[in-house]
């Protein structure tokens, strides 16, 4: 790419993606994103052969689609930016400054308009050795008077004409990421978040797909905004047959004013292309995460096994108690115990304490000293719940700051799990949560935190009644980039009632997402399937729940819940008191061959099988095909007798390998397969991969787990 000021195009290659961008005229238009294309193609072969002829009523030139489409460019669609002066000013018109190469890789692209007032960077990168592409826009008011901005989403990226469905992620607290695939023609399809978070309702993620693809097959092109706050998502298709995807922050009115001077930066977009179906492009966005350079720290050790007490003891906090669970934690072999709510002061219930982050004496009387020694001798690690954006009305906190909380008088606050949120948009609470986080995190050795928030911000006026919803995401950055940098070693959790905040952006700063507060292991079936979109198995927090799940009350056997929590980073919420002593033993085997393959688990190639509704199929290959590990769980019961064949992928075709049941012990079926599976046979993988091993008949929620090595 030229690094002048009159560069024509831009290119950007990938390992397989492709990304041009047409710098001729007034502004900068994506000419190709998609495979990557030969390394001699001259870029003017492709505006030869995208060249239209005019459309009947309309422009002999339509108007470009821009990486930011704007008003003063008569774009019939969403614009990219929305900003005025009192009114005025708001048809902004840019034309390119500068282009320019500014690392390996990355591409910056500067418009200005000089009689609005704006300058606009474009920020792009895409690394040869992978396939995501990092897109920014960066705002800039260079005029006299302030800015008023209401939307500047990252750039706008285009989505061929055969892009016909759109797959986004839904659901509700207890039920995320659930997959729904829609038609996509002419018009516009809105999803909109204003809960502060990333939401259980609206994960700021998209996939278009060129025909409904498969899991192997298939053109996808995915979109992710890294943003832990409200959000946009706009994908349109224009009557001239243009298509395009558009994500940003979503703001509040008035909440966004540009001084003269003043910047503002667009959340990162993060897109990719696979023509290797719905799998392939996870595996690029796994790829992706696995080498930024803050998950270094998760591959310097193996990701420990978790116990977490609130599902086995609520508030409900007796130190003989917890001393009993230690010990049975680390008797079926865990590696981390981690103390959930009801540690601190005033903490008898929901309704209090929030905000108040001592210790509470009358509980422990001697400390979290006494426990904490215990959990390390028994060779554990130490974790502490904490949600410390919230406060209770009831609590030392409110009563001394009732003015810190965010809220919209006299519009009435919600009421919500008996909490107010508190303004991270203010430098004196930012510095008294750090003061109060880094206390507890230098008197004990604290090894993990899980960051909690348990209600959405439904009124976020800040301290001069301006919106506050952007000011207290930044500050929640602030506050996480401060405590990593004072306490580097410690791992922290986002929980947001579950999976409420989970995007690229929070896992900047933080080790893992609680992916759903539901444990039940059907209902996590689905949850992790639509998470693993985007998210690779080890930072997605994934318990072996009680037996009989406290929140849809449905009992599923030891042996699917064990293998549903396998595939994750995975832990335990059980009450391990209650249990009996077969379960016990069963969930320390559980606990075993989870060791044996977290290393594969947690680095390798994620393949999802594609299967009826009722079952739930997926393996995760090595890099190198020289072992995989693959799950099956039937969820309902099936229509015929026999379920037909389960066809691996991923396997190296031309190899030879191990197949092996090694999970559960007991599995109820007559099949002679099963046998034959459970002592282990050699079969070559392009033969699993294009015939496949015949499906047993199971109970309806049995699952079973195949581990293969490759022989030779």
């Amino acid at each position: 790419m030229s690094a002048s000021q009159s560069a024509p195009f831009v290119r950007l290659d990938g390992k397989a993606t492709s990304l041009i961008v047409d710098c001729r005229g007034d502004a900068p238009a994506v000419l190709h994103w998609g495979p990557r294309l030969a390394a001699d193609l001259d870029p003017m072969d492709l505006v030869l052969m995208a060249t239209r002829e005019a459309a009947p009523c309309s422009p002999e030139v339509p108007p470009p689609l821009a990486l930011t489409p704007l008003l003063g460019q008569g774009f019939p669609g969403a614009p990219g930016l929305r900003a005025h002066r009192d009114g005025q000013g708001w048809a902004t018109f840019t034309r390119i400054a500068s282009v320019d190469a500014i690392a390996p890789g990355v591409a910056e692209i500067v418009s200005v308009d000089d009689h609005n007032g704006l300058r606009l960077v474009h920020r792009l990168a895409l690394a040869p050795d992978q396939d995501i592409l990092v897109a920014s826009t960066q705002l800039t008011n260079t005029g006299a008077r302030t800015l008023e901005v209401e939307a500047c989403a990252a750039p706008t990226l285009p989505l061929p004409p055969e892009a016909s469905h759109l797959i986004h992620l839904d659901g509700r607290w207890s039920g995320e990421f659930q997959m729904r695939r829609t038609p996509f023609g002419q018009g516009a399809m809105v999803r909109e978040n204003r809960r502060g978070r990333t939401s259980h309702d609206a994960f700021p993620g998209l996939i278009a797909e060129c025909a409904p693809a498969s899991e192997a097959t298939g053109e996808v092109f995915g979109f992710h905004l890294g943003w832990s706050g409200n959000h946009r998502i706009h994908a349109e298709t224009l009557s001239d047959a243009r298509a395009f995807v558009q994500m940003g922050e979503l703001f509040m009115p008035g909440e966004l004013r540009l001084a003269p001077g003043a910047t503002y930066d667009s959340p990162k977009l993060y897109a990719g292309y696979s023509d290797g179906g719905l799998s392939g492009l996870s595996r690029a966005y796994h790829d992706f995460v696995r080498a930024r350079p803050e998950h270094a720290r998760l591959r310097a050790k193996p990701r420990p096994v978790h116990y977490n007490t609130w599902e086995a003891v609520y508030f409900d906090h007796d130190q003989d108690r917890l001393a009993q669970l230690v010990d049975a934690a680390a008797a079926i072999g865990a590696e981390r115990f981690v103390l959930d709510d009801g540690w601190f002061k005033g903490r008898r219930d929901d309704t209090a304490g929030l905000g108040d982050w001592h210790v509470d004496e009358e509980i422990y009387p001697n400390g979290l000293k006494p426990l904490v020694d215990r959990v390390l001798a028994a060779g554990m690690e130490f974790g502490l719940w904490v949600e410390p954006e919230m406060v209770n009305p009831r609590s030392d906190l409110f009563r001394a700051h009732p003015d810190w909380v965010l809220g919209c008088p006299p519009a009435p606050q919600l009421s919500f799990r008996n909490q107010l949120v508190l303004d991270f948009g203010r430098t004196e609470v930012r510095d008294y949560m750090y003061d109060r986080l880094d206390a507890l995190l230098t008197e004990h050795p604290i090894a993990y935190l899980k960051w909690d928030m348990n209600r959405d911000i439904s009124h976020p006026g800040g301290q001069d009644g301006a919106p506050g919803a952007h000011a207290h995401v930044l500050g929640l950055y602030a506050v996480l980039d401060r405590l990593r940098a004072a306490h580097p070693a410690v791992e922290i959790e986002s929980c947001a009632s579950g999976g409420g905040r989970a995007d690229f952006a929070v896992l900047e700063r933080t080790d893992r997402v609680w992916t759903s507060d539901s444990n039940d292991a059907l209902d996590r079936l689905s949850i992790q399937k639509g998470a693993s979109l985007f998210l690779p198995a080890e930072l997605m927090g994934a318990h072996v729940g009680p037996t009989d799940c406290h929140i849809t009350g449905r009992r599923v056997s030891m042996a699917t819940r064990v293998s549903t929590a396998l595939f994750g980073h995975f832990g335990i919420e059980a009450n391990l008191l209650a249990l009996t002593d077969e379960e016990r033993a069963e969930l320390a085997e559980g606990v075993a061959l989870h060791k044996a393959l977290r290393g594969l688990i947690h680095t390798g190639d994620l393949h999802r099988l594609d299967r009826p509704a009722n079952e739930n199929a997926f393996g995760v290959v090595a890099t190198d095909g020289s072992e995989a590990v693959f799950a099956y769980t039937l969820i309902r019961e099936q229509d015929a007798y026999f379920a037909g064949r389960l066809r691996l992928a991923g396997l190296d075709a031309d190899a030879r390998y191990s197949v092996r049941l090694v999970w559960p012990k007991a599995l109820t079926t007559r099949s002679p397969l099963v046998d034959t599976l459970r002592e282990g046979v050699v079969l070559d993988g392009r033969s699993l991969m294009c015939v496949g091993l015949q499906l047993p008949r199971m109970h309806p929620q049995a699952s079973f787990i195949l581990r293969l090595t490759r022989q030779g």
